[in-house]
């Protein structure tokens, strides 16, 4: 119990905190990048599914897992049982099954535009800038550590290799391992700079690649909701249309009967 008081004392703690980023600190990003997702949920619940507001916050409360993350699949259908077993209706739903549905599937969205907000928002934006300028710095720092360390590595190199031709015998012998040793340890922290370069530029990349994903996932979600009104109009329409052919047939039927 006293665990778990701590555990949510810290969660907590980071709504308000600033939404920076560190280069490594990636549960602590992750912790904002949920906090910001919870943030938009809460924000957004009671209005997009009044007056089923209390049943999908609930919903999405107790299928939020260790990362404090909802599960959409599960939440959405803990709603639509709710609503089929309890014969919901909609603003423009008759059909209980029907909105159980389309709740479901507005559950599924708003947990996806609140993964792109939480990625893409401003506090988003915020940690995505503060961990690329971290990664420059660390290139820079790299940088200016490799010029310093050729130049001690010339300094050695000629002292020691100096020391080398000049001398004979055991000591010939180790100055010029560790000369050679010299060397290799050059190579390698070049080396070692180029590698740092590379994982610098994946994680630009990847960052980009993330943005790219996140904004077909909000497309996919404004997609299908509008595939979803196309089909309510639809139905209206033919609902409407079958009512007026109804009236019309049953006027019909009155004017051809005899008194």
């Amino acid at each position: 119990m006293r665990k778990t008081t701590l555990l949510t004392i810290a969660f907590s703690s980071l709504l308000i905190l600033p939404a920076m980023a560190q280069l490594g600190k990636v549960w602590t990003d992750f912790q904002y990048y949920s906090v910001d997702l919870q943030n938009y949920l809460r924000s957004n619940v009671n209005e997009t599914f009044r007056p089923l507001d209390i049943r999908t916050q609930g919903a999405l409360s107790n299928y939020s897992g260790e990362l404090n993350i909802p599960d959409p699949v599960s939440a959405g259908k803990q709603v639509r049982d709710d609503i089929i077993i309890n014969s919901i209706s909609g603003r423009y739903e008759n059909n209980s099954a029907v909105n159980g549905a389309g709740v479901s599937n507005e559950v599924n969205r708003i947990v996806t535009r609140g993964a792109v907000v939480s990625v893409l928002g401003r506090d988003g934006q915020v940690r995505l800038k503060t961990k690329l300028e971290d990664t420059e710095r660390s290139i820079e720092i790299i940088a200016q550590t490799i010029e310093d360390a050729d130049s001690f590595f010339d300094d050695l190199k000629n002292q020691v290799c100096k020391i080398t031709t000049g001398a004979g015998g055991v000591a010939n012998v180790a100055n010029q391992g560790l000369c050679q040793s010299s060397i290799q340890q050059e190579t390698t922290v070049k080396i070692l700079q180029e590698q740092a370069k590379i994982n610098a530029e994946n994680l630009a990349q990847t960052i980009q690649t993330n943005q790219t994903v996140q904004y077909t996932n909000l497309n996919l979600a404004n997609i299908s909701q509008q595939v979803e009104e196309a089909n309510r109009a639809r139905r209206v329409d033919s609902a409407a249309e079958a009512a007026r052919l109804l009236r019309t047939s049953s006027q019909i039927d009155l004017f051809g009967r005899k008194p």
